[in-house]
């Protein structure tokens, strides 16, 4: 059933994205379930009807059903931890103490007046105790005292068995992130931890962890290096004991934190799931939008982090462009990639969503009212655009000034037009030097409307530039910015390559990984074999350049929806410069005289 003008999938998907990024709790009513939103917005003449559509529509309902009871026994199993993971500290460190009093109450460490004092009897004592720590290495003191936990305090409490997952996957714009975040949206009010994250989002947050937790690491060994024994262990500072026994103290807890860390990734996937906003941990749902892995770190990391949230209980629904097995065709950590697609398979449901069509692309019979794509390079498109630019800025009411953007880890951008929340940049500028995906969120989350210039038609030649192209298109897209350009080409031609050769070639599609954190990428792969060097199935696989296709296809598909009406409009709703200010305005103290600027 074909409906005339309806809307594309895509632009509604991105509506329900921006809508989740709420608050849970920001909803007192209960939604109506995913395939009655679905069946109701066919009626309503905003969506086509597509029967792959409604088949996942029904497995995402059935799924969120399942997930009303796992939130209410999840509610409980955390409250139950909280209370065990408190009671535990609490007894770890009276055992500590006892044993500190017991050391320095039994004179373990007796001075050497004293012991001169104590004749034969003080000898045969030092004989006997011996060292700071007599026979007992750390890791056997460690594992004695989680036995006494264990009698003093139980077993951790038991996790409820968690309702399976749902991965999808299937081509470009055939509505997979729309139905995810239907999905993710119809949660609201029946998941109180939960998380929806866009890949290259992820990827980010997987490095920030990273760095804080081995910058934490070198801090605490600097402290301890310039002479501060006590370093982070304030508590211990106080205690009415000998330097020595608060000495064996810090060491007992040092010991104990790098047990906690012997894993960095099951670490970083604890941090991954804690609501910033809120700080709540324990997420139960995770929403996991473009699922690949482009490189080493990639297939590391993310079999790491989310293996150990599917083994806590975290359920996971996920799209990607591939099948869990045809992610990793060029056979990078296979082993570790084996045991990821393993567990994977265990908690998730594979699903196909079999369309062939790509909704982006079918526009709406409204009129657009601006144009935002100008092509080709000429005198009068160049016109047009600097015309765009000056119309922009004078409607926001500011100077065009040079500003920097913060990025990550210490690192800068500078902009060298920008008005407002709108900026302008050329083509060489954002993809031309080695730059990534955090310099492009910083950019998405800062301005509403981006002008990029001089775009070229993608060649060989000028392949990792293409690369970092779609990563940006695929940030602005996520974002909801507006987006203006001047380009050699049509939206369609801009990526068939030219006489210089096409774009497929023998090396994978991968993160401009100099500028992204380089370091922490090779670092994590220190246990195992690197397996940097594609093996030869996957060279069949990188040869044939379905990757880059993939993603070739996606910027298209979202440069051609971002230039809808539809997109155009939701901007001032969904980029989060007005989500942010929209949501101040609907408090109770805010000011309602004000509105949006305009864009």
């Amino acid at each position: 059933m074909k409906i005339k003008g309806a809307l594309s999938l895509s632009s509604y998907s991105i509506l329900f994205r921006r809508f989740c990024h709420g608050s849970p709790s920001s909803s007192s009513s209960p939604r109506p379930g995913l395939l009655e939103q679905y069946k109701r917005l066919v009626r309503q003449g905003k969506l086509q009807h597509d029967m792959h559509q409604e088949r996942v529509a029904t497995e995402l309902d059935d799924l969120l059903e399942r997930l009303r009871k796992y939130e209410i026994d999840m509610e409980d199993y955390h409250a139950k931890m909280s209370r065990w993971e408190e009671s535990r500290e609490n007894e770890r460190r009276h055992l500590l103490l006892e044993e500190a009093k017991s050391k320095q109450n039994g004179g373990l460490w007796i001075k050497g007046k004293d012991r001169n004092e104590n004749g034969i009897l003080g000898n045969w004592m030092s004989r006997r105790r011996g060292p700071v720590d007599p026979g007992v290495g750390k890791m056997v003191s460690y594992l004695n005292r989680e036995k006494k936990l264990d009698s003093l305090v139980g077993q951790r409490p038991h996790l409820p068995v968690a309702p399976k997952g749902i991965y999808l996957y299937g081509n470009v714009g055939c509505g997979k992130t729309m139905l995810m975040d239907m999905f993710y949206n119809a949660t609201g009010g029946i998941v109180q931890h939960r998380r929806r994250f866009h890949f290259h989002e992820a990827m980010l947050e997987i490095h920030e962890h990273m760095h804080g937790i081995w910058k934490k690491e070198r801090e605490s060994k600097d402290e301890t290096s310039n002479g501060n024994v006590v370093g982070g262990f304030r508590w211990i500072a106080s205690l009415p004991f000998d330097v020595k026994v608060k000495e064996w103290l810090i060491g007992e807890e040092k010991y104990n934190q790098e047990v906690q860390r012997k894993h960095i990734l099951s670490a970083v996937a604890d941090k991954f799931l804690i609501d910033r906003v809120s700080h709540t941990c324990g997420a139960s749902l995770l929403c996991f939008d473009e699922i690949q892995t482009v490189d080493v770190f990639a297939v590391v990391a993310l079999s790491g982090i989310l293996s150990r949230l599917l083994s806590t209980g975290t359920v996971l629904v996920a799209t990607s462009n591939r099948a869990p097995e045809e992610l990793n065709q060029d056979g990078m950590q296979r082993e570790i990639f084996l045991d990821f697609l393993a567990k994977l398979e265990y908690n998730c449901k594979t699903v196909h969503v079999s369309s062939d069509t790509d909704y982006r692309r079918i526009i709406p019979i409204d009129k657009v009212d601006q144009v935002h794509y100008f092509w080709p390079l000429n005198s009068a498109n160049r016109a047009k655009f600097e015309l765009a630019w000056q119309e922009v800025c004078s409607e926001s009411g500011a100077n065009i000034i040079s500003t920097v953007l913060p990025v990550m880890f210490g690192r800068s951008l500078e902009v060298a037009e920008s008005c407002n929340s709108s900026a302008k940049f050329d083509f060489e500028y954002l993809c031309g030097r080695p730059v990534g995906a955090a310099d492009y969120i910083a950019i998405a989350r800062n301005y509403h409307t981006v002008f990029i210039s001089q775009v070229p038609v993608m060649s060989m030649k000028i392949r990792d530039k293409a690369r970092r192209f779609i990563t940006l298109i695929d940030e602005l897209y996520n974002h909801h910015c507006r987006v203006f350009c001047l380009s050699s080409s049509s939206i369609d031609e801009l990526f068939q390559g030219t006489e210089e050769g096409t774009l497929f070639d023998m090396e994978s599609f991968q993160f401009e990984t100099d500028i992204e954190g380089g370091k922490l990428r090779r670092d994590v792969t220190a246990v195992g074999t690197m397996g940097t060097r594609p093996t030869t199935t996957g060279l069949e696989f990188i040869m044939s350049g379905q990757e880059e296709l993939f993603a070739f296809r996606r910027a298209i598909s979202r440069l051609i929806e971002m230039q809808t009406p539809l997109y155009l409009q939701g901007v001032k709703i969904m980029h989060p410069l007005f989500c942010q200010k929209n949501s101040q305005l609907a408090a109770p103290t805010s000011d309602l005289s004000h509105s949006p600027s305009s864009i």
